[in-house]
This record gives C-alpha cells, structure tokens and sequence, in this order.
C-alpha cells in the first residue's frame, strides 16, 4: 500500500491541469457561454429588488417555510402565476476574481488528494499505467461531476447545462488520471 505522500506530485500537478483546463473551458471555448440568460427587462427587474435590501444567499420564490405550504390556495396561485424560482444572490460591487480562483484551485487540490487516498488504498505499487489511469480517472470524474445532477432534478438547472459539467468534469478526470498514470510511484 502506498502512503499519501509518495503521490504528492500527482496530487499537485493533477491539481494544476484541472484549475488550468477550468480557466480554459470557462474563459477560451464557447460551450460555456450561454449557461445564464440575460433578464428580459433587467433594469426595472433589478430595481425592484434593490429595496429588498437581500442578503447574499440563496432565496425560493414563491417562498413555501414546508412542503405543506403548497397546498395552500394563495401559493399555489402563485405558482400557476409564475414566475417561480431559485435565486443566488452574491455579495455587492465587482466579484473578487482572485479569491474564487484561489478557492477553486483548492478545490481541485482537495478533489487530487481525495482521488490519491482512493488510489493509495486500492490500487498496488506496482501497477500499470492504464490500470492507475482507469481507477483515478473515474473517481476524479466522479468527485467532479456528479453532484450537479441533484441541481437539474430539484432545482430546475437545465439537463443541455448539467451535461456540459458532466463533459467538464469527464476532461478534468482525464487530466487527473494522466497525471497520476505518469507519476505513479512503481515500487
């Protein structure tokens, strides 16, 4: 069995490929780009929600405190009425483009670390290159991509979008599992 730290190289180079192929993916290439759409009439919308005074959060709207709520006559009209809806609301003024990139290659270090835990405790010292590359490669896709289908069944995120994630996440697993095929520390 090998040790953690005898994969930090793959844990940290696998980390740099996938923070670099997200920088690329979201800022180069164009399947990205219509992920969120303009509001219809964004002004007028906008400055209706100033007054709110809304926190940074998430809000539901109509909003319903239980389940049980949607039997009531005035939020279900509501509904019918439309419109109906999750919102994210982040904090006020330009958002901080150095902490998210920060935060998101800490990310992609803890996602590197999790797969070499997976792989230090299943896969041999000895093994070959296809054998670290399919075994690393799946649980990085996994860490990756899957949490986002639970986004499209509960909260409306649209299937074209969610399988444009699962298609990002399939490239970082890739880039995960060359990176631990090639520095996989045979023994």
């Amino acid at each position: 069995m090998l040790t953690m730290t005898s994969l930090w190289a793959a844990v940290l180079i696998a980390a740099i490929l996938t923070w670099i192929a997200s920088a690329l993916i979201w800022t180069v290439l164009p399947w990205h780009k219509n992920d969120y759409s303009r509001l219809p009439d964004e002004d007028p919308a906008l400055a209706s929600l100033r007054p709110q005074g809304l926190l940074p959060g998430q809000y539901h709207f109509p909003y319903m405190a239980s389940p049980g709520d949607v039997k009531d006559p005035a939020v279900r009209e509501k509904l019918e009425a439309g419109p109906a809806g999750f919102m994210t609301v982040l904090p006020r003024g330009v958002p901080n483009m150095g902490k998210s990139m920060a935060l998101s290659f800490a990310f992609n270090l803890f996602v590197s670390a999790a797969v070499a835990y997976v792989a230090s405790r299943t896969i041999a010292a000895t093994a070959d290159y296809l054998e670290v590359f399919r075994v690393t490669g799946t649980v990085a896709w996994l860490a990756y991509g899957m949490a986002v289908i639970p986004d499209a069944i509960w909260f409306g995120r649209p299937w074209s979008i969610v399988a444009k994630y699962i298609l990002d996440a399939f490239i970082y697993g890739l880039l995960t599992a060359g990176a631990f095929g090639w520095l996989w520390p045979a023994i």
